[in-house]
């Protein structure tokens, strides 16, 4: 089945290059371009396609007005495109609560080293935004407001922070469907509080509205230390960790090495490395390294997963929310062989089914949720 594409970019050389490269696979067809927002919301509700890729920054209307009216009338998979710049992450995060389910580089020489690797992203990336679910999107909490430092203060005292040792929408095209079945859904448990050493949580594609949304749930007192891998460019992860410190109750930031984990942080993963939690003499540590090559995501869930399946045999719970592919998977599978809990978002609330169907389906999830079931989850089970 083709793709249907609408592109709105005031600049015509990339719509046109973007065009060439996408028309040229056989499964997409470019059924419209605008330079405008307004002009691509309108395009939207006349072409209704599959797929919308959007500029950020346009005259008449920007990117960001432009999905939010596109969501709010007509819900339709929107990939933006954005600077990979400080600032062009800040955009690009409001764009993606506004609705888009993903986004790529604008500059291409930054997502590909040569023409023919180029392809196979951009139009691998626009199957894969045709599959997910926007009209599903759970909303992002509102923001509170951020005037004080008592954001984060609880309404009783906190105790001392010990150190211890992460469809289909309705339209007139058909995306290619997902390629295998939801998983079965297991019976939710509701037993006494369990203590964790760490939670760990992994996610990719929808992962950044699906975390604030989590975390925004958690009082300043949460019990254990959080890590968190987000499939992310380097220049973005430090923009994301600053917003989700601003909206959460707890301590939310870009994780450096030598962080010690204590109860009430969580720290992001630095985009383009990796991500390990050591356990020495009783004091758990992060440490940064270079991204490998040789793994496709920098940083990548399998490898910070690992690590605290070693650290923390046990004594870990592992949540694997929405994302592409199946990183996380064989981390999973080390923390369940070490006794650990395994929690993974469903299909329902999951702008892609990957990341966490690889788990189901694999037998290592002790629990399926929803994403508004988990942060509820979190603080009745952990707290």
């Amino acid at each position: 089945m083709t793709v249907s594409v609408l592109v709105v970019d005031d600049s015509g050389f990339f719509r046109k290059r973007l065009t060439e490269i996408l028309t040229s696979s056989g499964q997409i067809k470019v059924v419209g371009a605008a330079t405008n927002g307004r002009e691509g919301v309108e395009l939207a509700e006349k072409l209704r396609p599959d797929v919308i890729t959007m500029d950020y920054e346009m005259p008449v209307m920007d990117g960001i007005s432009a999905v939010r009216e596109i969501m709010r009338k007509h819900p339709i998979p929107v990939l933006m495109f954005s600077s990979l710049t400080y600032e062009g992450a800040r955009v690009t995060l409001d764009a993606l609560e506004a609705g888009a389910v993903d986004f790529l580089p604008k500059n291409f020489e930054e997502i590909a080293r040569d023409n023919s690797q180029l392809q196979k992203i951009l139009i691998e990336r626009i199957l894969d935004v045709a599959r997910s679910r926007p009209g599903n999107r759970p909303a992002a909490p509102a923001r509170p407001e951020l005037s004080a430092p008592t954001s984060r203060a609880p309404a009783t005292p906190a105790r001392p922070r010990a150190e211890v040792t992460p469809r289909q929408r309705p339209g007139a095209h058909s995306p290619p469907a997902a390629t295998e079945p939801e998983a079965p859904r297991r019976p939710t448990r509701r037993g006494p509080a369990k203590h964790y050493a760490v939670v760990g949580i992994g996610t990719s594609t929808g992962g950044p509205v699906a975390l604030q949304r989590v975390l925004t749930a958690l009082p300043a007192t949460f019990p254990a230390p959080i890590v968190l891998v987000q499939h992310m460019p380097a220049s973005f992860t430090p923009a994301f960790a600053e917003r989700l410190n601003k909206l959460c109750r707890i301590e939310v930031r870009q994780a450096a090495d030598g962080d010690v984990l204590r109860p009430g942080l969580a720290l992001l993963a630095p985009g383009g490395k990796q991500m390990m939690v050591e356990n020495r003499g009783g004091q758990a540590r992060i440490r940064i390294l270079p991204g490998d090559e040789r793994l496709n995501y920098k940083p990548c869930v399998d490898v910070t997963f690992g690590s605290l399946a070693r650290s923390f045999p046990g004594k870990t719970l592992g949540v694997i929310l929405t994302g592409m592919g199946s990183d996380g998977k064989e981390g999973c599978r080390m923390m369940k062989q070490s006794g650990s809990d395994i929690w993974s978002q469903d299909e329902k609330s999951s702008v892609i089914y990957g990341m966490p169907m690889a788990v189901a389906k694999a037998g290592l999830t002790d629990d399926v949720l929803s994403l508004d079931e988990i942060g509820p989850r979190l603080v009745e089970g952990v707290c």
